[in-house]
């Protein structure tokens, strides 16, 4: 796959420093060429980001627009107790969780350009469709399925963009396409403001018609993506032959993908180590924190504003500035991250970020201070949630270990979910949602420490490695180590 003028780099010691797909060559780059390197980049942010972008954010829309609706009137119509809300909510986790591990681990062999644009279109159907529902019962078969055709996106997003970027530039990647869910938080909030005016129009109200809006428009986005969506930068139609080629040979140096294709194969063996990775599991722990976190404030951020004194419809358009603030923040900390390696850090400042806000809350302070405690828990929970999907997809390798290693992650962060919903739903009760809020408050702290806990461990982890690389030349190494080899560098 070569094109006129354009041989890829050699280097005299290419052969000792070749790494096999699974490990990262330490040495300077061996081809590197700083003017494409601008430019591929350049392009892949600007054909490849905005639909992976798109593609997230309404996932989130249309999983999370249920809270919208409850506020505008959906418990009430159909006659639903909390307990009925929460188990809905509930419903929607289950089969969601269940499609995780799967459907990343098939991704790569059935293709994300037709996989993911496939789980988009089926969703935004049952979307529509839940705007016509008149029964709980109904709702329960809506939120089932949205819980299982939506299932693989997250995980299958971020694992799709690490085939994009190498490792160390991939965080504020998954930061743009993920903070869409903080543009969601507050997209939702304006638009459920503006179309619950079409109460009484087709003789539905205002709730079914933000359900069928949003449905139809992901509907449609996802049969546009089938001609939007690359199946990996060799078949990117954006890029020349010349860059093709460039790409290929970066990710392959910097370890985010194999130079031989079968190592990237699918394999249970992988599929099994990626569950005895220590990383693997304390990025598990935080993620369920933190899921439960993201995912109570985005199902009840317009229930808990209402709780402060606002109407329906204001509560919906005073949910917008917090969610808007944590999307800048968290675009900051992704720059910062993968400008100075430091994911660690960013999730422990994150963290205490969630801490103070949670604090804040549960303090006898007005309404007014109160709805300002969001702005520092939203923010916090979504910054450290872009850091975390981004750190498990970074220290895991080859192919399969690292889609079972972000698989587990969020099927971890899916099981705060189901938590939260009850938290939030029927076992804490407004205003104050006291049990609940003191819940995440631990949660934040647990994070904090575990995060210290991890980024010590890779650290060392990182010292043992650099000494047995001075001890010893590459081609004493097994083969198969993976992100075990003394040549895989971990992201702290």
């Amino acid at each position: 796959m070569q094109s006129a003028g354009f041989t890829p780099p050699r280097s005299p010691v290419k052969k000792h420093l070749a790494f096999e797909p699974e490990s990262v060559a330490i040495s300077e780059s061996t081809v590197f060429d700083p003017v494409l390197e601008k430019r591929v980049w350049r392009k892949m942010d600007k054909w490849v980001l905005p639909i992976v972008s798109m593609f997230y954010f309404l996932s989130f829309l249309d999983r999370t627009n249920l809270g919208a609706a409850r506020v505008a009137g959906l418990q009430s119509d159909l006659r639903m107790t909390d307990k009925q809300y929460s188990i809905a909510l509930t419903l929607t986790y289950v089969p969601y969780i269940v499609a995780e591990l799967p459907s990343n681990l098939v991704l790569k062999a059935v293709g994300p350009n037709l996989m993911l644009p496939t789980m988009l279109t089926l969703w935004g159907v049952v979307t529509t469709l839940e705007g016509t529902v008149t029964t709980y019962q109904r709702l329960l078969v809506c939120r089932f399925f949205i819980g299982l055709f939506e299932g693989g996106v997250f995980p299958g997003l971020v694992l799709y963009l690490s085939y994009f970027y190498p490792r160390q530039q991939l965080q504020w990647r998954v930061s743009a396409f993920f903070s869409t869910a903080s543009i969601s938080g507050a997209f939702s909030g304006l638009l459920a403001f503006a179309i619950i005016n079409m109460d009484g129009i087709g003789r539905r109200p205002g709730w079914a018609w933000i359900f069928i809006l949003e449905g139809l428009f992901t509907f449609l986005f996802g049969l546009c993506s089938y001609f939007l969506l690359p199946r990996s930068p060799s078949h990117a139609r954006f890029l020349n032959e010349k860059e093709k080629i460039y790409v290929v040979e970066r990710l392959h140096e910097t370890g985010a993908t194999a130079r031989d294709e079968s190592a990237d194969g699918f394999s249970w063996r992988e599929v099994g180590q990626a569950f005895t990775l220590p990383q693997v599991w304390m990025l598990a722990v935080i993620l369920f924190f933190n899921g439960a976190i993201l995912q109570g404030l985005a199902y009840f951020a317009p229930s808990i504003v209402r709780t402060l004194g606002y109407t329906a419809a204001r509560a919906q358009l005073m949910s917008v500035p917090p969610f808007a603030t944590s999307y800048v923040v968290a675009m900051i900390a992704a720059y910062v991250s993968d400008r100075y390696h430091c994911r660690g850090f960013v999730t422990m400042f994150s963290s205490s970020l969630c801490v103070a806000g949670f604090a804040v809350f549960l303090s006898p302070s007005s309404h007014s201070i109160k709805y300002g405690s969001l702005f520092l828990s939203i923010t916090g929970t979504y910054c450290a949630a872009a850091t975390l999907s981004t750190w498990s997809a970074n220290n895991a390798a080859p192919h399969i270990r690292r889609a079972t290693a972000i698989a587990i992650g969020f099927i971890t962060t899916n099981a705060g979910g189901i938590l939260v919903v009850w938290l939030l739903g029927s076992l804490s009760p407004p205003p104050l949602y006291t049990s609940a809020t003191i819940t995440l408050l631990v949660f934040s702290a647990w994070m904090f420490v575990i995060a210290g806990a991890n980024t010590y461990y890779l650290w060392s982890q990182n010292k043992r490695k650099a000494e047995i690389r001075a001890s010893m030349s590459r081609e004493v190494e097994p083969r198969g180590l993976g992100d075990r080899s003394a040549w895989f560098v971990y992201n702290l």
